[in-house]
């Protein structure tokens, strides 16, 4: 019963977090007819994502591309490994089956490639056994529809590269449990659909199976799962498809619209690499199923989505991990890179994605999507301004330098999807250590969680989640307001210098006529971050400016030395007279369960008596020591 609270929760809460200005108009995206929606499938199988055309392709590049043999011999270890994994069993975690969905989806990939690359048995054997075991489930957890909506795509690719393999018994067991498990559970998701592209009864239909026309990953995930796997049976059951790919492309504008005006992703780096794997997903499925994609790759911001993670990860690799990443999110070579620069005709990101194919294992999709290097240099802006839902701004001192600063500062609404009280957050890295960080997600089955709708809910009590863990500022002892939006009203980028201007006056809005935090990255040698915030208070309040770091802290007056692993960043401030440095450890709180042991809290502190002046202004400088 408690997970089922949960669950009912965090439903409630996606649903409130609507973004200020979201349309569900303005989009590319073409909604087909039920009767046209099949018009030119490519009638043999394989017809999802790696066509007999393509593998062809691949196998005579491979002859003569040492590059694209070193891929293909990790994916094949990937496989080797997977043969002698235990078969999947349906075991849930808290109200999850999306660990057993997400390594279900892994082996077919891997396996799947296998097979169609080596012709080995032994390969297609382990993968339609997998297949046969996960059909056989009693469900795929239609209550945690990312759960059935995974499981749908990863059999339905599986049915389809095995095509040939199976027997005639074995293609309808399979196709049976897609249907039973995976399709007959999604098309609630559209009881109201019509031939003209409206939902005729869109409340309903949201509060049944909101995830349709949801505003964040759950829409993409869900809609271009069981896009795909109707796709896989659509010559035999094309009812499913016929119901299942216009309804998804009505919905699918709620969350694409996000990608404008320039690629970001409002639910940070993590779900960015979620929603947007699963979008292109189903795009390479529709490509080569139907030949074309409706629309959808055509949104705007999503040609250029895929420099998105590049701009907020720092000169050692990690992100800024905003929104319920993890907190040592590091930028590992998302597959759908190559897929994204062919579509595009975007080199720059074939060649990062190969830079970073230097640092990890290559895996199927690598494979898949491959694109050759070229010898074109790759220019990026030192800083860059991503303008969405939530607004970011990432600075550096140099690209290719390990050692270069890097401050990422973030705007937004704290009503979005996986956010916390956090807007004005920003994360600093230097000589290849982070200095400012924020501490990430706690656990997503904590009592709660996803009760975030209301300034006392739950959800603000853990600590990593509430403004309490943040670089932010604190004003008598209370959370940021949680129906705040934060806005970046200035961003400038020299040679010299960049700099970025949030106004926060929303988030304090019970203490201050207007809040601004200006963020400065000096391009001198060192290069130093400056952060000036200027409160306009209401009256006189207590006022904590708080950073959270992994670095030990050694205060001497109005000089705050940080140590980490040989490394040192002197930080100063200016403020109020009586202004002070002090020190405070994270709270270790149950049943909060992610430990905060090794972090520091260094807070400038500021009582009411010396906040007497209607404007009051704090600077702090941050000076890497080389």
């Amino acid at each position: 019963m408690r997970y089922s609270a949960i669950v009912v929760l965090a439903v409630i809460w996606q649903l409130s977090t609507l973004s200020p200005a979201i349309a569900a108009e303005g989009t590319s995206i073409r909604v087909p007819s039920p009767e046209t929606v099949l018009d030119g499938l490519r009638a043999s199988h394989p017809r999802l994502i790696l066509t007999s055309e393509r593998l062809n392709e691949l196998k005579n590049q491979a002859k003569s591309d040492s590059l694209l043999q070193r891929y293909v011999s990790q994916a094949l270890d990937e496989a080797k490994d997977d043969l002698s994994k235990s078969l999947l069993v349906h075991k849930l975690q808290g109200p999850r089956l999306l660990s057993v969905s997400r390594e279900c989806m892994a082996r077919v990939y891997s396996l799947g490639l296998a097979w169609r690359w080596t012709g080995e048995e032994k390969y297609a054997v382990r993968l339609k056994e997998n297949l046969m075991a996960v059909c056989a489930f009693k469900d795929w957890n239609p209550s945690h529809f990312l759960d059935t909506a995974e499981m749908s795509h990863a059999v339905g690719v599986g049915y389809d590269w095995l095509y040939r393999h199976l027997t005639e018994d074995e293609r309808q067991t399979i196709r049976r449990g897609l249907i039973e498990l995976g399709l007959n559970q999604g098309v609630k998701g559209y009881p109201d659909f019509d031939p003209d592209g409206r939902f005729q009864n869109a409340t309903a239909s949201r509060h049944s199976y909101w995830w349709a026309t949801a505003v964040n990953n759950w829409n993409q995930v869900c809609n271009m799962g069981l896009t795909i796997g109707a796709l896989a049976i659509a010559e035999t059951h094309p009812e499913y498809a016929q119901t299942i790919i216009p309804g998804a492309m009505q919905g699918l504008p709620r969350a694409m619209v996000d990608y404008a005006p320039d690629g970001s992703w409002k639910e940070g780096p993590g779900y960015w690499n979620y929603a947007t794997c699963y979008t292109v997903y189903g795009l390479a499925a529709l490509e080569t199923a139907l030949g074309r994609d409706f629309g959808v790759s055509e949104c705007e911001g999503f040609s250029v989505t895929g420099f998105t993670p590049i701009h907020q990860t720092g000169p050692f690799g990690w992100m800024n991990n905003y929104a319920d990443a993890g907190q040592r999110s590091v930028y590992k070579a998302p597959s759908i890179q190559f897929w994204l620069a062919r579509r595009f005709n975007q080199p720059d990101l074939a060649t990062i994605q190969h830079r970073q194919l230097e640092k990890y294992s290559a895996r199927a999709w690598d494979v898949i999507w491959y694109q050759p290097p070229t010898n074109r240099p790759v220019t990026l802006p030192l800083d860059t301004h991503l303008r969405g839902a939530v607004p970011v701004v990432n600075m550096r001192s140099a690209w290719d330098d390990p050692n270069a600063t890097f401050v990422s500062v973030k705007a937004g609404f704290n009503q979005v999807n996986h956010g916390h009280l956090d807007l004005g957050n920003f994360v600093l890295d230097a000589l290849g250590e982070r200095w400012a960080l924020d501490l990430g997600s706690d656990d997503y089955n904590l009592p709660g969680y996803w009760d975030g709708g209301k300034q006392d809910g739950k959800r603000w009590q853990y600590y990593r989640l509430n403004t309490f863990s943040h670089n932010v500022p604190v004003f008598d002892g209370k959370d940021q307001n949680v129906r705040a939006v934060a806005t970046i009203t200035d961003f400038k980028t020299g040679d010299d210098q960049g700099e970025a201007t949030i106004d926060l006056t929303d988030a304090y809005k019970d203490f201050t006529e207007k809040v601004t935090r200006r963020v400065e990255l000096k391009r001198t040698h060192p290069s130093p971050v400056t952060v000036h915030d200027t409160f306009h208070l209401k009256a006189p309040c207590a006022i904590e400016w708080g950073l959270t770091t992994a670095a030990t802290i050694d205060i001497d007056g109005p000089t705050a030395t940080l140590k980490q692993k040989g490394r040192q960043m002197k930080v100063t401030f200016e403020a109020p007279n009586g202004a002070r440095w002090t020190t405070r450890n994270p709270p270790e709180q149950p049943p909060q369960t992610h430990s905060n042991e090794g972090f520091r809290r260094l807070i400038l502190a500021l009582d009411k008596e010396q906040t007497a002046a209607k404007q009051i202004e704090i600077r702090v400088t941050f000076t890497p020591v080389e």
